[in-house]
């Protein structure tokens, strides 16, 4: 069958997702997600595109872009390219990174882009992996401050002015806006599972939250608190039975039945 033709945007603004191929991960390890940032910026000098948010998961990606000079296809061939082949390389294999096309849709008004924006930012939250000013691989930190000082890849101030003149209350509008409660529905992956780091992510912040050290919780004290987590990480992640059993030092035995309590397939 023929492929559907992009949507063309009046406003040049688009979001769009890259994910990996088969939706395996294309972002193995804190390196990985820091050489697409890089990327991102390098790309953004030659190509003259501005950027007003980003979001890199374990097997995709999000990104609000701009197209000047360039048009948007000839920008992500580039981005993407420059990734598959560092990464191919990194990991000594052949073939594609990228599961086909990038996905697209056209942002014509400030409401929407706003909301894209918003909901590229909770990614991570919609994921269960922890609250959206804890991941560090979203441009979120750009926009709160925490990451000023650091070379500019998001224009922050642009958006930032659709809440506010004054610099201050405008951050203040934003983190509000980011945090409402919303119906927002746009593209994605569908029924997102955690890769490996942001599951290690997500135990850590579990176990904060909790106020328990990760030796504590085979205690029995502990029980409920572990049995949630086990069946939280066999239902939202990619980690086998036998890694979840490693990484808490937990029998793998005693991790198929508290999954199986759950129905949760071994």
């Amino acid at each position: 069958m023929p492929r559907t033709a992009r949507q063309v945007s009046i406003s040049h603004i688009y979001h769009v997702m890259l994910r990996g191929n088969e939706k395996k991960k294309i972002f193995i390890d804190a390196e990985d997600k820091s050489v697409f940032i890089d990327i991102l910026y390098d790309k953004k000098k030659d190509d003259n595109f501005c950027l007003y948010a980003y979001c890199i998961m374990d097997n995709h990606v999000h990104l609000v872009i701009k197209e000047q000079e360039v048009p948007i296809s000839h920008v992500m061939r580039r981005i993407g390219t420059s990734y598959a082949v560092y990464f191919n390389k990194k990991y000594k294999r052949v073939g594609h990174v990228f599961q086909d096309r990038y996905k697209s849709e056209v942002i014509e008004d400030d409401s929407y882009l706003l909301s894209v924006i918003r909901y590229v930012h909770n990614n991570p939250v919609k994921a269960g992996i922890c609250k959206i000013h804890e991941y560090k691989w979203s441009s979120y930190p750009f926009y709160i401050q925490a990451a000023r000082g650091q070379k500019k890849l998001v224009e922050h101030e642009e958006i930032l002015s659709c809440f506010s003149k004054d610099a201050n209350r405008a951050v203040r509008l934003f983190k509000e806006f980011n945090n409402q409660e919303n119906s927002d529905d746009f593209i994605d992956m569908e029924e997102y599972m955690m890769g490996e780091e942001e599951a290690l992510e997500y135990i850590k912040n579990y176990l904060d939250k909790n106020n328990i050290m990760i030796e504590y919780i085979r205690l029995r004290e502990y029980k409920r608190e572990r049995d949630i987590l086990i069946q939280e990480l066999a239902g939202k992640s990619q980690l086998s039975l036998r890694e979840i059993a490693y990484i808490l030092g937990i029998s793998r035995e005693t991790v198929r039945k508290i999954c199986a309590l759950k129905g949760l397939s071994p």
